[in-house]
């Protein structure tokens, strides 16, 4: 990216953390100035702990994020076993009627040799006027007989391909509604998840959730400071690719839609869905959930990364953001929060993939 562009950025990264609460809500992207602490309601001077209120919604969340990433694995596998099944179905269908008409040939070659009289090349050597016209039927005999032959051994794999197209067409039919139920199972525990935390935020008091994005704030400030004074943004200045300048434009386009589990877009997203759909926009499929993301794109030093890499967070994989540049991301947060900039160094990054293969930039 260029000054200019870096100027935009930090100016876009400068308002976010002045008006949005992320799901690291309003992160700072330098090192933040610490924000004036409310003087306590009646409720939190009674002994209420927002804080163990913060780690419990942040705890129930992540665990809606590991479940939307089985939930998202689970509808791709299923996607692909169903496009398997019709395949198979198809084959099915084009083995039943070579069969069919296979069948027909062996009919008309036996009602043929009726009308002959079935007779064998003896009795029409006897009943030949010369040699050589028993020699020519001996000869249309023979030819007969391998075509008989073929046919009736290709008949057998007709019959033998169609028993096991069928096979396996049993066997995908299995593992599509194991992953269905395995998608149930997961949108029960994503919907459990958020059921609690939503009950646990609406119990709370307006001036009680102000202090807790207050608390969410300062936890995300605290966890990108620290990230900064490592001096990383010091050592990253790699330069986005074609495909990761495009990647990165739809991403922010994005901003201000609503997450939503299980989303690709183009109105709502979730984390992965958001970083699929922009790698789409950008001519490279990529896998849709964050763990397939981290365990199958190329992982690149957190140093070496440029705009439009993506950031894996936590340990199991189960969040993920596009870094735009300038120590900032990309993502779509959680439940509750819109597509939004946030500092990348808000959450415990696991590791860092590249999309596309191109190693040069512009």
């Amino acid at each position: 990216m260029g000054t200019g562009k870096r100027g935009l950025i930090a100016t876009a990264v400068a308002v976010v953390c002045a008006v949005t609460v992320l799901a690291a809500p309003g992160t700072a992207f330098a090192n933040p100035t610490p924000s004036p602490t409310p003087s306590a309601s009646p409720a939190l001077a009674a002994g209420k702990d927002l804080e163990a209120v913060r780690k419990k919604l942040d705890k129930l969340y992540r665990a809606a994020g590991r479940a939307t990433d089985e939930y998202n694995a689970a509808e791709e596998k299923a996607d692909k076993q169903s496009a398997e099944v019709v395949e198979l179905a198809k084959k099915i269908v084009k083995g039943q009627e070579k069969l069919r008409k296979l069948k027909d040939r062996a009919g008309a070659a036996a009602a043929a040799q009726y009308r002959g009289g079935g007779l064998p090349p003896e009795a029409h050597l006897v009943l030949s006027d010369t040699p050589q016209d028993f020699l020519d039927g001996a000869g249309r005999v023979r030819e007969g007989h391998h075509a008989t032959k073929g046919m009736l051994g290709e008949l057998t794999r007709t019959q033998e391909d169609l028993e096991q197209y069928a096979k396996d067409a049993s066997a995908q039919w299995k593992k599509l509604e194991a992953g269905r139920k395995a998608k149930a199972a997961a949108q029960k525990k994503i919907e459990k998840q958020i059921a609690q935390a939503e009950k646990l935020e609406s119990a709370l008091q307006k001036e009680e959730q102000e202090r807790l994005a207050e608390l969410e704030k300062e936890a995300a400030n605290k966890a990108q400071t620290a990230w900064l004074d490592s001096g990383i943004l010091d050592e990253i200045d790699g330069k986005a690719s074609e495909q990761g300048k495009k990647a990165v434009q739809y991403a922010t386009a994005q901003i201000g839609k609503p997450y939503q589990w299980g989303a690709e877009g183009p109105k709502t997203y979730d984390c992965s869905g958001l970083t699929s759909q922009a790698w789409i926009s950008a001519g490279r499929g990529i896998p849709r959930t964050s763990q397939e993301q981290w365990k199958r794109l190329r992982h690149i030093d957190i140093q070496d990364m440029r705009p439009g890499d993506l950031i894996i967070y936590f340990g199991d994989a189960s969040h993920v953001a596009m870094y735009i540049g300038d120590g900032a991301m990309v993502h779509a947060p959680r439940p509750g929060r819109t597509v939004t900039i946030a500092g990348a160094g808000t959450m415990p990054i696991l590791g860092v993939v590249r999309p596309d293969a191109d190693t040069g930039a512009n």
